[in-house]
């Protein structure tokens, strides 16, 4: 690949949420710079690993060209991996006032928290960025501030949307500038990096409005016992909406969970819950009539850990809920979290409470647009060139598809480490860049691909064995063999059967000569697993260790 952007290149580049709904990591370069906009994160529940991350790698090598870091809003995916991947970027963090401070309340137990530079930028507000101008636009979306950048260089404005949608009545936070949009098309746009989310929903995606009236009409249809409303930490309408929903209907609204605790406090403190008086403190919530209690906890999409999770497994310390209580779902299911929802939710049936979700009643409104609200944006912008991101491979390929059905008169379909041309000429993916992920493990970042996660995925699939020799001098066995199974066989006679057929050729192998020491371990690790696998049909992960004595 070209080495770095001349003064005559204009080049984007996703490093993660490229063929993915998640973990995002953009780069644009211009004139021997870089751009980043978003260092998002994705979630994962196996593997011992919680959280992951895109490999900056590429960026990382080139730090010194990056002239900056630019979050378009705070969800996880487009902030969660700052707290873990900044030490390798060390550049200026651009936000606008709610985003920076959660961003500030993400870096605060970090030891090197205080040494990243957050510059608050205010809404609709322009700044350079090394060779990059960069204008935030105000859009709609699931969270207060969510913005839409409008990158400008020699050869060309790209507007690159993060997530948005269109909603007329959102409640908090301002409604999408379109009279921006509309000017910044007049003027002429190269390229709209978009968000693909929903682009198989016809119509549109709903309004903060008519969750509000369903969930007050809801909660009111369920006067006894206890009701829960499990929703996304981070939607503040939607913590208002219950806040609201509760009152209407005589109830306390009581957060549950931390991160519900951090997004009211974020709120508060840039102007946003206005009139919605505190919340009570979850440990106040079991001295109160259950029936005039409504909680708002965390866990929606199944997280192990959250609080819903908790509750539902009766393991939380303050909150406890009982047959005919009532847990609301108002959120929607991720792809990829529906196994660990339907798992919660069974746990929770079982246990004699009503579960009602976004299926059944209209408690829920997507943060994406629908393929009407594309088709709008597509009118308001006009671009030369449609990027469709923050999707799968067939979630690009349909908005590039609809895009051009639209007028647009080009579009290029990325994946991750697709470097893409976009000024001056045709645009086109010049090079693949390579990609990866880091998991966090513990409290350091691993390659997903390490060898060491990769034993581990066998030792979770196939068992392991360590099998521990003491020789003599002529190489035989000076004591008992030393023999541990775990996850292999079961215990009593199948494992003594499997143990003994171990040991047996075990000693068969060593009364064989053998080359070496080396080779000898290979024959024994070998000869191990044949015998596991031709009583088991397992390949376990096996270790032996020679002693002499």
């Amino acid at each position: 690949m070209k080495d770095k952007p001349t003064e005559q290149d204009f080049w984007f580049l996703p490093l993660g949420g490229a063929g993915e709904i998640g973990m995002n990591l953009n780069l644009y370069a211009h004139d021997g710079q870089w751009l980043m906009v978003d260092l998002g994160i994705t979630f994962g529940d196996r593997l011992g690993v919680d959280v992951i991350t895109p490999d900056p790698t590429f960026i990382a090598e080139r730090q010194d060209a990056l002239a900056g870091l630019i979050i378009t809003h705070a969800h996880e995916d487009h902030v969660g991996a700052v707290p873990y991947l900044w030490p390798l970027l060390k550049c200026p963090v651009y936000a606008t006032p709610f985003t920076a401070s959660i961003l500030r309340q993400k870096l605060k137990d970090k030891p090197w928290g205080k040494q990243v530079p957050i510059i608050e930028v205010p809404l609709s507000g322009t700044v350079q960025v090394g060779k990059f101008s960069v204008e935030f636009i105000t859009l709609t979306h699931s969270i207060p501030e969510p913005n839409a950048l409008a990158i400008t260089t020699p050869l060309g404005t790209v507007l690159h949307t993060g997530d948005w949608k269109i909603d007329g009545s959102p409640f908090v936070g301002e409604v999408t500038d379109h009279t921006r949009l509309e000017e910044l098309g007049d003027q002429g746009v190269l390229a709209m990096v978009c968000d693909s989310t929903n682009v198989f929903t016809e119509g549109t995606s709903g309004s903060e409005e008519g969750v509000r009236d369903g969930l007050t009409a809801l909660v009111g249809r369920h006067p006894e016992g206890r009701v829960v409303v499990a929703c996304f930490a981070s939607n503040v309408a939607r913590l208002e909406t219950a806040a609201i929903a509760a009152r209407a209907n005589g109830r306390q609204p009581v957060l549950v969970g931390r991160s519900l605790i951090r997004m009211e406090e974020a709120a508060r403190q840039n102007g946003y819950l206005k009139g919605i008086p505190p919340f009570l403190d979850e440990d106040k919530a079991e001295g109160l009539p259950r029936d005039q209690v409504l909680l708002i906890a965390t866990g929606s999409q199944g997280e192990p850990r959250s609080a819903l999770a908790r509750i539902a497994s009766d393991q939380h310390p303050a909150v406890h809920l009982d047959a005919g209580d009532t847990v609301i779902f108002s959120s929607r299911m991720i792809p990829g979290n529906e196994r660990s929802i339907s798992a919660l939710q069974n746990r929770l049936v079982l246990r004699g409470i009503k579960v009602i979700t976004a299926h059944e009643e209209d408690i829920h409104v997507s943060g994406h647009p629908a393929r009407d609200e594309l088709r709008q944006m597509y009118a308001w912008v006009r671009p030369h060139i449609l990027v469709p991101v923050h999707g799968e491979a067939r979630h690009l390929q349909a908005q590039a598809a609809l895009g051009l059905e639209c007028g647009i008169p080009q579009a290029v379909i990325p994946e991750n480490g697709s470097l893409i041309h976009l000024a001056p000429g045709l645009p086109k993916i010049m090079d693949q860049v390579p990609t990866g992920r880091f998991g966090l493990d513990g409290n350091r970042l691993v390659p997903m691909n390490s060898l060491m996660l990769r034993d581990r995925v066998r030792l979770s699939v196939q068992g392991t064995i360590v099998v521990t020799i003491a020789l003599d001098k002529k190489g035989q066995p000076a004591r008992p063999i030393h023999l541990t199974m775990l996850g292999v066989a079961e215990p009593g006679e199948e494992m003594d059967d499997v143990s003994e057929s171990i040991n047996r050729v075990i000693r068969q192998i060593l009364n064989e000569a053998q080359k070496n020491d080396e080779a000898r371990l290979e024959a024994l690790r070998v000869g191990i697993r044949r015998v596991v696998n031709s009583r088991l049909g397992k390949k376990p992960l096996t270790e032996v260790h020679l002693i002499q004595v």
